[in-house]
């Protein structure tokens, strides 16, 4: 297993992905942000079901950055509780693995 991740939050509009993408790349936090836009959540907040289109960031870093990524997120994002889950990646093209780590560190 590799020490990279990918992190997946989400957004209420384009603009905030854009400004949390752009930040995360800035501080080299994140080698690549996608956002995937228009996706639709459904989800239980406060005793209620809520649906909510949002766009979806899928965040390329390295396992001795996620603290930090999780931190900017959560000043970065305009919810009360962003979602910030990390998935390991377990393998991929060495040249990009390379590349992510380098852009990050």
């Amino acid at each position: 297993m590799s020490d990279k991740l990918i992190v997946l939050t989400t957004a209420g509009s384009e603009t905030e992905a854009r400004k949390m993408a752009q930040t995360l790349v800035e501080r080299r936090l994140a080698a690549c942000v996608n956002i995937v836009p228009r996706i639709q959540s459904v989800y239980r907040w406060e005793g209620k079901v809520g649906e909510t289109e949002e766009c979806l960031l899928l965040i390329k870093t390295v396992k001795a950055r996620e603290d930090q990524v999780r931190t900017a997120i959560r000043e970065l994002h305009t919810y009360d509780l962003p979602e910030c889950i990390a998935i390991p990646i377990e393998s991929g093209s060495a040249e990009y693995l390379k590349w992510l780590s380098d852009s990050v560190e």
